[in-house]
């Protein structure tokens, strides 16, 4: 994966997300505010060489609001938080720690950062992109959950593209 952590990339991106919101995005409604994070931290995702899923489905029946591959097969999970509120009622991240080798939330600039574990790793995003402000821990996967976990990414991945959607409604059974 490649590392946006350090050089110019970052800054520019750090210099656009200390800009005032534009007109009306105070006010976004909770749905709109985690679309446009979820849409930043897969572009994200994309520049970092990960191949981004949204709501992966995991074997313990959580899903992560977005999943990214890399040509690895090292699995990187982002919990978007939309507001404070959304944070505090979720107390099911800690469920998907044994399903990623690193785990990051994902906020917006006005998201109060201090209130998130400082043990995992935060990208702070926009609908535009998103920058990685502090490093996640690596948990690397054993190898046969890593390759379950392919193979579920891949068929849920496959599913959406068939136009099954998140919940893999497709004919066959599929998922």
């Amino acid at each position: 994966m490649r590392n946006l952590e350090a050089g110019p990339l970052r800054e520019r991106l750090r210099a656009r997300l200390r800009e005032p919101a534009p007109d009306g995005a105070p006010g976004a409604a909770r749905p709109d505010v985690t679309a446009a994070l979820t849409r930043g931290v897969a572009r994200l995702f994309a520049e970092l060489g990960l191949a981004p899923l949204a709501e992966f489905r995991l074997p313990n029946g959580r899903r992560a609001d977005l999943a990214g591959l890399d040509r690895a097969g090292r699995l990187v999970f982002a919990e978007i938080k939309s507001c404070q509120a959304d944070f505090e009622a979720d107390a099911k991240w800690t469920d998907y720690l044994g399903y990623c080798d690193a785990f990051y939330f994902a906020v917006g600039r006005d998201f109060p950062a201090g209130l998130l574990p400082a043990g995992e790793g935060l990208i702070l995003a926009d609908a535009f992109g998103g920058a990685i402000m502090r490093a996640a821990p690596e948990r690397p996967l054993a190898p046969a959950r890593r390759r379950a976990l392919t193979l579920r990414f891949a068929r849920q991945a496959a599913a959406r593209a068939l136009g099954a959607g998140a919940d893999g409604d497709v004919g066959g059974g599929l998922l």
